[in-house]
């Protein structure tokens, strides 16, 4: 009797996202808002994306947590350890949810629980428009 050898076509174990995309999406488009507006712009695309998610349980799960930082900014928390912030002035930042702020808890209900998250600016990147790439005008 001959064994048989099944080979199975390889795959990646790193897993993308429709969440992906549509978050760079939400950036960019938070991005090119007037500043005193994108704090709702964001939240508002952020429960789209949510939704969508929500209607699709075949892909990744993808979910956002909303805090008002101890500075007045609005703290955007995904799932895995990033979290955006839009300061008082309309500034986005990318943050790493743990390093990036003085967190507080509180106990609730026998667990512990976000009580009050200080951003940490000086660590984190400032999120800027990307500026279209300009043909150069100088001869050679």
């Amino acid at each position: 009797m001959i064994d048989m050898v099944v080979v199975s076509e390889l795959q990646s174990g790193v897993l993308s996202s429709p969440a992906d995309l549509m978050l760079s999406d939400a950036i960019a488009l938070t991005l090119r808002s007037d500043p005193s507006a994108r704090a709702a712009l964001f939240a508002q695309l952020i429960r789209d994306i949510e939704t969508y998610m929500a209607c699709h349980p075949d892909e990744r799960p993808w979910t956002c947590r909303v805090f008002t930082g101890s500075d007045g900014s609005h703290v955007f928390r995904g799932g895995v350890g990033h979290s955006l912030v839009i300061d008082s002035a309309g500034r986005l930042w990318r943050a790493r949810s743990h390093e990036d702020f003085q967190t507080t808890y509180a106990e609730v209900g026998g667990c512990h629980e976000v009580a009050t998250l200080t951003p940490l600016y000086t660590q984190m990147r400032e999120c800027l428009m990307r500026q279209p790439d300009v043909p150069s005008t100088s001869a050679a």
